[in-house]
This record gives structure tokens, C-alpha cells and sequence, in this order.
């Protein structure tokens, strides 16, 4: 096994594990907020843990973590968000992730996103292409506040709009080819899509900012504010509209 593999299967295994811990938590608990909080930080614990003791030498961030601004000169930087969703987590939804990322050269390589509700782990090294699109096309976006980048392209391609939990359960839909498109500007971290750019990237499918230059990892700044995931048929149409 080559070292990518390797690390690929890593990150699919612990974010395996924390999605059955976060699984046992919500199961053991009262929904609410102290859930969230506990699920958070033992699912923070438990990931830091085993990246820790499976790769000492690499740095680590994650949401739930304080950052080591050393981090910035190393070729390698797992980028985790120990529970994606946490509203949706806390309300018994199925629609939150556990997202595992390794940037190299600030390059999302490696990810593993889980969706433990639904039983699954989507990693870079077992992903295949998503079928043929959905009719009409369906774009993804937040519950609460859908951008109106993302009305537009819907209006654009004739698309219908599907309001879903969190980053990465709606870029996962575009990687299962549950969904043709996730267009976010409302604001996120690296955390937010470090693990869903790289499984996205490795099923084949077109992701970028909503300007059409690539998502880069490591910097000082851990804003990233903005994310399109797309089929590649759409790519060209979709970046046309949002930057005309």
C-alpha cells in the first residue's frame, strides 16, 4: 500500500469510529445543546488521539482545537471538523458528517467524509463517479439561508432547489449522485471542506471557489468562504452565470 492509500484508509477508519462515537452519544443523551457540546469535544478527543498516535509527525487542525500557527510550513496538515452539523446532530437528523481532510502542499488529497446516520464513510480511495443527472437538476443548499448565488444558478440550469443539514452531507450528495450541485458563499472554514473537496475531487467532479480558481489548504487565514462542487457538464455553466 502506497503512502496516500495508507492514509486514505486511515482517515476513512477514524472517521468511521468517531461517527459510532458520536452515534452512542446521541443515542446515551437528551437532544439539545449539551449534546452538541459533548459530541464535539469527545469526538475532538478521540480523532486527535488516533491522528496522533498513527502520524506524530504531522500537524493537525481542527475546529474544536486551538491552531499552531508552526502548521503553515509543513507539507502535511490534517484538517478535521470532529461533528459537521451540530444543529442538525443535536435536532436527531441524519443529515451531519464527520470529516477527515489531509492537505499536502495546500492540496486537498486525502479525505474521508462520514455520514454515520446513514452508515456510511465516502473516501478518496473508493469513490466512483456519480450517475447520470438528475432531471431537473438539483442543487443543494442550507436549511435556514440558501444563497442567492445558488438561486441563480438553479434558475440558470432549470434546477430545483433541496435544503439540507450540513457542508458536508450536501457535498456528499453531489458525490453519490443524490444532488448535481453545492453552491456555497455564505461563509466557511477549511474544516468546513477540506475532506469533501478531496472525496469530491477523487469521484471525479468539478471543485473550486464560486470564481473558478482551486480551494488551497494551510494558509494563516482558515476562512474559505466560498465552494462549488459540481458534475463537470455543469462546471462551465454554472461558473459563467456566477461571474457574469
Amino acid at each position: 500500500m502506497d503512502a496516500v492509500s495508507a492514509d486514505a484508509a486511515l482517515a476513512r477508519q477514524i472517521a468511521a469510529e468517531a461517527g459510532e462515537l458520536l452515534l452512542g452519544i446521541q443515542a446515551a443523551g437528551t437532544l439539545g445543546k449539551a449534546l452538541g457540546d459533548a459530541g464535539d469535544a469527545r469526538a475532538n478527543r478521540f480523532i486527535l488521539d488516533r491522528l496522533r498516535a498513527e502520524r506524530p509527525d504531522d500537524f493537525v487542525l481542527s475546529e474544536e482545537a486551538a491552531d499552531d500557527p508552526a502548521r503553515c510550513a509543513a507539507r502535511r496538515l490534517w484538517v478535521v471538523d470532529p461533528l459537521d452539523g451540530t444543529q442538525e446532530f443535536c435536532q436527531g437528523r441524519s443529515d451531519w458528517a464527520v470529516h477527515i481532510g489531509l492537505s499536502i502542499d495546500g492540496a486537498p488529497v486525502v479525505g474521508a467524509v462520514a455520514l454515520p446516520a446513514r452508515g456510511l464513510a465516502i473516501c478518496t480511495d473508493q469513490c466512483r463517479a456519480p450517475s447520470a443527472a438528475n432531471i431537473p437538476p438539483r442543487v443543494v443548499v442550507s436549511r435556514s439561508r440558501p444563497p442567492a448565488e445558488a438561486v441563480k444558478v438553479a434558475d440558470a440550469i432549470g434546477g430545483v432547489l433541496v435544503p439540507m443539514g450540513s457542508a458536508g452531507a450536501k457535498a456528499m450528495a453531489v458525490v453519490l449522485g443524490e444532488a448535481d450541485a453545492y453552491v456555497h458563499s455564505g461563509g466557511q472554514y477549511v474544516w468546513d471542506n477540506c475532506a469533501p473537496a478531496a472525496v469530491a475531487l477523487a469521484a471525479g467532479l468539478h471543485v473550486s471557489r464560486l470564481d473558478g480558481s482551486p480551494l488551497v489548504y494551510n494558509r494563516a487565514d482558515t476562512y474559505l468562504p466560498d465552494l462549488l462542487i459540481c458534475a463537470p457538464a455543469l462546471a462551465g455553466t454554472i461558473l459563467a452565470v456566477l461571474n457574469a
